[in-house]
């Protein structure tokens, strides 16, 4: 009997954990793809590419980011629910590249006779995807002599995306390489005068090249902040500036809020892993008031960097994440040109703009304007930039 009654019980359980049945939709009757090819590092969920033809169906599988980092077929598996029964739809996309590469400097350019340099370079270019980037130049030009030659160059990235652009190349005896300075100087109580509102305040960022500050002037003129060059690289080493040490001391005994920045030519993540923690090292638990800014602008060697503008956002958000993660507030600066064309800025790190301008006209969000270059201030013996900071 006892064994009777064993035996029901295990054909019991045999039954209770009977395999669920999942059948495979091969139709596209129910579900489909709306679009096969996504462009590479596009921000896109799974449902967002799937169509659902039967309104009784009911998604099962989590609406998951897709990777979109690396070209090529990727497989998709939707797992779905519907009169009762459970199915899953496969099917494959492509992450494409469609994107050309991006001309971003003039192309009217001068050298001078017998010059020997690639004339590629002459002008800066760069892609989405690709960092190294072919470059052809058509049309007749003599380098050894005086004239204008008109060039055309197409430029092709890996996925064999072309850009074309007219350069006019002119060949000199010699080049004229004086500067001409003007002498238009922005004077900070106009700024303060005119940009002063109640949820701004108005303050400057300085480096070496203001050498001896009085911050206690600079806070009489009505500056209530100050963001200070921490340390820069230059010739693949980094350091602090030279009087980085004086002005943290000398803003905070003044009553300046203070920030600071690093001026970065980093090419890859590591490098700049390792300058923000540079960065936090220098500072010594220094307390802030105000952001550590990422500053990166070297584009006119952009050329010979060979990254891509992903890996170079990839870049500063590395340097910005490892710094927050140390409980510092992290803040991306740029000029308007690279804020709209190059920096995507996914992890929204706040942005402190540089548009020399009576009235900028980015459309992006931003939470400091640096607005000029040539600013003059009571403390500080030369031109400085001078910046508005929104509190809203």
């Amino acid at each position: 009997m006892k064994y009777l009654k064993l035996c029901l019980f295990c054909l019991l359980l045999i039954g209770c954990s009977k395999k669920e049945v999942i059948y495979e939709d091969k139709s596209n009757d129910f579900l489909n793809i709306k679009e096969n090819n996504i462009e590479v590092y596009e921000d896109i969920n799974l449902l967002d590419i799937i169509e659902i033809k039967d309104s009784n169906l009911k998604i099962i599988t989590s609406n998951y980011k897709i990777d979109t980092d690396k070209l090529g077929e990727k497989s998709i598996e939707v797992n779905y629910e519907l009169d009762k029964k459970k199915y899953v739809y496969k099917n494959v996309i492509n992450i494409v590249d469609t994107t050309p590469p991006l001309v971003f400097s003039g192309t009217t350019k001068t050298v001078e006779i017998n010059y020997q340099k690639d004339l590629c370079n002459l002008i800066t270019y760069g892609d989405n995807y690709s960092g190294n980037i072919a470059c052809k130049i058509d049309g007749n030009y003599d380098l050894s002599k005086v004239g204008t030659y008109k060039l055309l160059y197409t430029l092709s990235d890996s996925s064999l995306n072309e850009k074309q652009v007219n350069v006019t190349l002119k060949v000199v005896n010699k080049i004229d390489k004086s500067t001409s300075t003007s002498t238009t100087k922005t004077l900070f109580k106009d700024i303060y005068n005119k940009h002063k509102k109640d949820n701004t305040e108005i303050g400057i960022d300085v480096s070496k090249w203001q050498e001896e500050i009085d911050f206690q002037k600079v806070k009489e003129a009505g500056a209530t902040f100050v963001m200070m060059r921490l340390g820069v690289e230059s010739n693949n080493q980094v350091s602090v500036d030279k009087y980085y040490k004086e002005n943290i001391k000398k803003a905070k005994d003044a009553g300046l809020k203070v920030g600071v920045y690093f001026y970065s030519i980093a090419t890859t993540i590591e490098e700049s892993k390792s300058q923000a923690d540079f960065v936090i090292k220098t500072l010594d638990n220094e307390k802030l008031d105000l952001p550590v800014v990422f500053d990166w602008e070297s584009w006119e060697n952009w050329n010979t960097f060979k990254i891509s503008f992903h890996e170079i956002n990839e870049i500063a958000n590395a340097f910005l994440k490892r710094i927050e993660d140390k409980g510092y507030k992290g803040m991306l600066y740029s000029s308007k040109f690279y804020l709209e064309t190059i920096w995507n800025n996914k992890e929204n790190y706040p942005v402190w703009l540089a548009h020399y301008t009576k009235e900028t006209d980015y459309k992006g969000d931003y939470i400091m304007w640096q607005l000029c270059n040539n600013g003059r201030i009571s403390g500080i013996n030369g031109d400085v930039d001078i910046d508005i900071m929104y509190n809203s």
